[in-house]
């Protein structure tokens, strides 16, 4: 095998999802070795998403080359959320940085990335400014920037840059599933790593392959926004969400019924044929069952309140 950087104080982990990318994944390697060869000790992963093409087979050959290259396959296409997160849980590095496989990503900002973490920051997310991209993704991605940025309350400009980089720390408290690969870094202010900045990196344009990037998963990742927004502010208390939502819409049906038996027992008017009777009927059953969720899920979470221990960032 050749030289290889020294497995037992790694500088940085680059973590590399891949799917279908045979052609470019040798010419990748190259080109993250030419920017960190010279002056840190570097792991590569890459975590093979279940591709029908020979890209396993690459990272094969190169890993028996080179032991500074590791791969994991997974049985099938899991989604870059759980590939990132198969690679993080490998990463030996005192920083960690993810890339994609498709050559757009330039390894020649790695350096600088890690030095405005070695500065004190915890993430540094890449922001792709001059972008190489059709116009069916530019645009909704900028919306989708635009949303996540206004409910994140972290001023990033391209949450879904592949290119970024974290203290080792960092990825090791977090957990991705789903397509929570674009809210990393709302998972890491929820868990206290709030020192969070950006850098505009090169994006290159795509030299093999095509896109994978489809409408779908534009929309998943909005479902996942609610998700992980819901579970930011309420998970440790259910109650306040649902327990609000129950009693407002108890007080307005209870209102509307207040008002129908004025009517009717004060003013002798029928009700029984009036729709509002039953808006009333229907708000006060919808309050209970709002209110009886959010009593469930206190019971539940004080059962599992033991799991939810605090990190913490010092003892003396």
């Amino acid at each position: 095998m050749e030289d290889t950087p020294s497995e037992n104080n790694i500088d940085i982990s680059i973590v590399v999802p891949v799917y279908n990318e045979e052609e470019s994944l040798p010419e990748l390697e190259k080109a993250i070795s030419k920017a960190l060869s010279a002056d840190y000790s570097y792991e590569i992963i890459f975590v093979d998403d279940g591709s029908s093409d020979k890209s396993w087979q690459q990272v094969l050959t190169m890993g028996a080359k080179k032991d500074f290259i590791h791969g994991i396959a997974l049985s099938h296409n899991y989604g870059k959320s759980v590939a990132l997160q198969a690679g993080f849980e490998k990463a030996q590095g005192k920083y960690v940085v993810t890339m994609d496989a498709d050559l757009q990503d330039d390894p020649n900002e790695v350096p600088e990335m890690v030095q405005i973490l070695k500065d004190g920051y915890d993430l540094v997310s890449g922001w792709k400014k001059e972008r190489h991209d059709p116009i069916s993704k530019t645009i909704p991605s900028k919306f989708f920037n635009f949303v996540t940025r206004k409910v994140a309350g972290i001023e990033l400009h391209d949450f879904n840059c592949g290119l970024k980089a974290y203290r080792a720390e960092v990825v090791k408290n977090i957990y991705l599933y789903g397509e929570l690969h674009r809210y990393i870094p709302m998972l890491a202010k929820r868990e206290g790593y709030t020192r969070i900045t950006e850098k505009v990196v090169t994006h290159h344009p795509r030299k093999y392959g095509k896109t994978k990037f489809g409408l779908s998963r534009f929309m998943n990742g909005f479902l996942d926004l609610i998700t992980i927004t819901f579970v930011q502010r309420y998970l440790q208390k259910p109650m306040h969400f649902f327990g609000t939502v129950g009693v407002l819409l108890l007080l307005a049906g209870g209102g509307i019924n207040l008002y129908m038996a004025l009517l009717k027992f004060v003013y002798g008017q029928g009700i029984g044929d009036r729709p509002l009777l039953f808006l009333g009927i229907l708000l006060m059953v919808v309050g209970v069952q709002f209110f009886s969720t959010g009593l469930l899920g206190e019971m539940i979470n004080k059962n599992n309140v033991k799991d939810q221990k605090p990190r913490i960032r010092e003892v003396i």
